[in-house]
């Protein structure tokens, strides 16, 4: 029961951080000694943090919703994350299995955070072109190691989209791909589940609650201009992980 516990605030504290969920999961996991049906467990820890970004967002995706422009935006970067999603899957697959490449590319993922201090701020809107750029962008997180959140947020500052607009509109406009994969995965995952009903609630809860106090935290993170320092933590923590791996 314990190790689910410590898997679910590891899930919902990553899943919104820009330090990787996918990449501390295998961490974790290889840590912790959890072997077997892990599939069906990361499927599970993701129900989680899935009903936090509909709870947390909720007036948000109502009034987008309501934009028929704001759809158009969301059905962009939806295409163009799948298409890359389905294009490199068989590519990508072996990166899940190895903890070394997803320390190395944890260190990446900082290295692009700290890049952000370095971005000129601007107050503009979501477009067209900000929508692809963030489609490729969350195209190219599937790779563990590499934050969702972490890449998506910095390619929309990147493109001068206002702070409070890019958190908002990286999380909403990724509701489509997050479930997208959450139904892949389920129905690729054996249900045959090596874990008590007990402990498995026990997971989604702690997921779904560390999740809500995530989302909440980067909001303030963001907006203070301090989103970068997880740059910081994603170089310390791929150093350290890789020098324990070849000790």
């Amino acid at each position: 029961m314990i190790k689910i516990v410590i898997l679910g605030a590891i899930q919902g504290l990553t899943e919104f951080f820009p330090v990787s969920s996918s990449g501390h999961l295998v961490i974790a996991q290889h840590f912790l000694g959890i072997t077997g049906n892990v599939v069906f467990l990361d499927v599970l820890l993701h129900i989680g943090t899935i009903l936090a970004i509909f709870v947390f967002f909720f007036k948000d995706i109502l009034r987008a919703l309501k934009n028929p422009k704001m759809i158009g935006l969301i059905a962009i970067v939806t295409l163009i994350t799948d298409v890359i999603g389905i294009t490199f899957k068989n590519v990508l697959e072996p990166l899940f299995h190895s903890a070394h490449a997803t320390a190395i590319q944890i260190l990446i993922n900082g290295v692009i955070l700290l890049m952000i201090p370095f971005f000129k701020e601007r107050q503009r809107q979501p477009g067209l072109m900000d929508s692809a750029i963030m489609g490729v962008a969350q195209g190219v997180a599937i790779i563990p190691g590499i934050s969702r959140s972490g890449l998506t947020i910095a390619s929309l500052l990147a493109t001068g989209i206002k702070r409070e607009e890019a958190f908002r509109f990286s999380f909403i406009a990724s509701i489509p791909a997050i479930i997208g994969a959450f139904l892949f995965e389920a129905k690729e995952a054996n249900l045959a589940a090596s874990f008590s009903t007990a402990a498995l609630l026990t997971g989604v809860a702690t997921s779904f609650a560390f999740g809500m106090l995530a989302l909440g935290w980067l909001k303030k993170l963001i907006n203070s201009k301090k989103f970068y320092l997880f740059g910081y933590y994603c170089i310390a923590f791929g150093i350290v992980f890789l020098f324990f791996l070849n000790t």
